[in-house]
């Protein structure tokens, strides 16, 4: 690896992970008027679609099942969601939300659709917000594809 590249790790390492702060604190924002946290909202917003187990959720989110596991027990225990018996695994319940989940999400609506407006603008626009998703899910599908050679017993070596 060359220094170049290094560096271009190191910068998008630091990068991401203040991306990663700065989501939190304004998802935590835009979150706190519908009586949820930003960790309860990713949870919510990941069963919307459709409803699914927590290790499914986990794999979507790219985090601990167990953390997962703890936040869907939360939502469940505030009605925001439940359980449903999963077809396809008798053990793994799935996930789905309420309508009282439901309603919350709606309620973060309006902030949601005022930040993606601002955020656009100051990307210089539709396209250009586009691109800069195309580009972070590109590095995230590079990590995934790279990463499988750390999770090997020996790859590191």
């Amino acid at each position: 690896m060359s220094r170049r590249e290094q560096d271009a790790l190191s910068r998008t390492a630091l990068g991401v992970f203040r991306l990663n702060g700065q989501f939190l604190a304004v998802s935590e924002k835009l979150a706190e008027p519908a009586g949820l946290t930003a960790a309860w909202w990713q949870v919510l917003g990941a069963v919307l679609p459709e409803p699914l187990p927590v290790a499914g959720i986990a794999r979507v989110m790219g985090i601990t099942r167990q953390s997962v596991q703890r936040i869907a027990d939360l939502l469940v225990r505030e009605g925001l969601a439940a359980y449903e018996p999963n077809p396809a695994h008798r053990r793994a319940k799935l996930l789905t939300p309420t309508e009282a989940g439901r309603a919350a999400i709606a309620r973060i609506e309006p902030g949601h659709a005022e930040l993606s407006a601002l955020l656009a603008h100051e990307l210089g626009g539709q396209e250009a917000f586009d691109e800069t998703v195309r580009v972070l899910e590109r590095l995230s599908e590079a990590l995934d594809a790279v990463s499988a050679r750390y999770e090997a017993p020996g790859a590191a070596d």
